[in-house]
């Protein structure tokens, strides 16, 4: 008697009367459902467990796969990676790599070398800083971040502003060369 009770409890009927329904679709007028799902518990029903189905499985293989279809491709169609170094020519105008270019036109603009190690530490300073200002609850999507998604989207327009004037000379990367 005691376990039907904790059955009818549970389904909401008499374990008797209980069918499967055809469809896998949950009843949301059952008011615990609607209550664990409020509470956020209905998350965990959904998908697989990432271990070890992915992470054993899945992960080596994608891994081994890429490393095995870039050395097949660097035997098979090997290429330089630019020019042979010259040691005896010195290029008209020394550049670093395209992802050092932001840093490089910071250094190269502000004349105050103390200055410009500041505003380079700043940089990640401020980018730690971040998700203190964020107000986010834990079950909130953190790609949702208002002021995340500002910092964002400013840190990406001044990379490539800064990206762009490091390519041109002193005198006209100030202005990007419009005046």
């Amino acid at each position: 008697m005691m376990k039907n009770s904790h059955v009818r409890f549970l389904w909401g009927m008499d374990p008797k009367e209980f069918t499967y329904p055809n469809n896998k679709e949950p009843d949301l007028n059952d008011p615990i459902l609607r209550a664990k799902l409020a509470k956020g518990m209905g998350h965990n029903y959904y998908g697989e467990p990432a271990w070890p189905n992915d992470l054993l499985y899945i992960f080596p293989v994608v891994i081994l796969g890429t490393i095995a279809c870039n050395v097949g491709l660097a035997v098979l169609e090997p290429s330089m990676i630019g020019e042979p170094a010259d040691p005896f020519a010195t290029p008209l105008e020394i550049l670093p790599e395209w992802y050092f270019f932001p840093v490089f036109q910071i250094l190269r603009t502000v004349p105050n070398k103390l200055l410009g190690v500041l505003l380079m530490v700043s940089v990640p300073t401020g980018l730690l800083t971040v998700p203190f200002l964020e107000n986010v609850n834990k079950f909130q999507n953190p790609f949702r971040g208002p002021v995340a998604t500002t910092v964002f989207l400013i840190d990406i327009a001044v990379a490539l502003w800064l990206g762009i004037r490091a390519t041109l000379p002193i005198d006209k990367s100030l202005t990007l060369g419009l005046f």
